[in-house]
């Protein structure tokens, strides 16, 4: 596993067997294969000259593989798998260097500059289900000191939710869809397809961006646990904060006790209008609905009310255990600071700009 800092992996030799074969799959992994065994069985000694060339030829390109891109994290390669798991391998796992994350306030706006390594263990990358390493970023999220709600939530694709206080970035969405058609968007935690979330609900994306799709169990320890009170683990692209699913069963009563929230969407009833068909299971984003009421959450995912940082009352967001986890759109305005970069060097949907008021296509309710 990785860890950081320190970082002093230790595996079991079904551990490493598992690690080695996401790392070959993955590409530009090191694999240190002890062949005597391996070797006496198969009597390459008898093999010719040329015949080894040709096997050690092979096997080296297969390990210098470039990985795979983000769609499709669970291809696997049989001859590669066999490769890695093959009799007597050991591992060299990598390591994550130091994470380092600094948030200040500067005038009206609140900055999160970090290189957005985690803080915190995290499961095996490149590994089954996502083949990517995690990777230094270089992060410089600005939020407002005060921020202001909008009567219409908004929303884009293209952009990161928010950041949490180690600097790690939050996100919702995936780049997985039913036949390619973005409208029918899978569910990273929908539990119907494999992308490789760790204990944190967090994968890596192809650029090496370690990210967080649901409650960050790894920070939430850091910071001491859930449940105990109101527990701050970062900031949303519009400024208001995010906690964990629990808060004050009175909202504006900080004496009354915490329970979990619960989030107002809901599975939709009968039948998915157009693409897979079949009833809504929670597998896409569209197969959701927002009920007013059904839980103590508005279609943000948040509720205003008092919190230990903010004892005055203040709008905020909360990481929920089910759908939709985090929030898919801003109750605020999202910074561009948080749209993702375009590989022409643009940012986000239209190149930086944002999106008009209201959700995006392809979500719950239209989104």
């Amino acid at each position: 596993m990785n860890q950081a800092p320190p970082l002093t992996p230790s595996l079991s030799p079904s551990d490493g067997e598992r690690v080695a074969a996401g790392w070959v799959r993955g590409g530009r992994r090191r694999v240190t294969n002890r062949f005597h065994s391996a070797i006496t069985q198969a009597k390459l000694s008898a093999l010719s000259t040329t015949t080894m060339k040709l096997w050690l030829s092979l096997f080296s390109t297969l390990l210098a593989a470039s990985t795979f891109a983000h769609p499709g994290h669970d291809e696997d390669s049989p001859l590669m798998l066999a490769a890695a798991t093959g009799a007597d391998a050991t591992v060299i796992p990598s390591s994550i260097p130091e994470s380092k994350a600094a948030i200040t306030v500067e005038g009206e706006y609140r900055f999160i500059r970090a290189n957005g390594l985690p803080d915190h263990t995290t499961g095996q990358f490149p590994g089954r289900g996502n083949p990517n390493r995690i990777t230094a970023q270089s992060y410089s999220f600005r939020v407002p000191v005060a921020p202001r709600t909008n009567a219409v939530a908004r929303s884009g694709r293209g952009a990161w939710f928010g950041g949490a206080l180690n600097g790690v970035p939050f996100e919702p969405g995936t780049a997985e869809f039913w036949n390619g058609q973005p409208e029918w968007v899978m569910e990273a935690k929908s539990g119907f397809i494999n992308l490789g979330l760790d204990m944190n609900n967090a994968h890596v994306q192809p650029t090496g961006a370690y990210h967080y799709h649901g409650l960050p169990t790894g920070l939430m320890q850091r910071l001491g646990g859930d449940g105990k009170k109101m527990l701050l683990v970062g900031y949303a692209a519009d400024g208001f904060p995010i906690y964990t699913s629990f808060a004050h069963t009175v909202a504006t009563n900080a004496a009354s006790p915490l329970k979990q929230m619960r989030s107002s969407w809901q599975l939709k009833k009968g039948e998915r209008n157009g693409g897979p068909g079949g009833r809504p299971d929670g597998k896409y984003t569209r197969d959701y609905e927002f009920v007013a009421g059904s839980g103590e959450l508005d279609e943000c995912n948040g509720r205003f009310g008092v919190t230990p940082e903010y004892p005055q009352g203040i709008y905020y967001y909360c990481i929920t255990d089910e759908f939709p986890q985090l929030a898919r759109s801003w109750r605020g305005t999202p910074d561009q600071s948080f749209m993702k970069a375009r590989p022409n060097g643009g940012r986000g949907p239209g190149g930086g700009g944002r999106r008009p008021p209201g959700p995006p296509p392809g979500g719950p309710g239209g989104f």
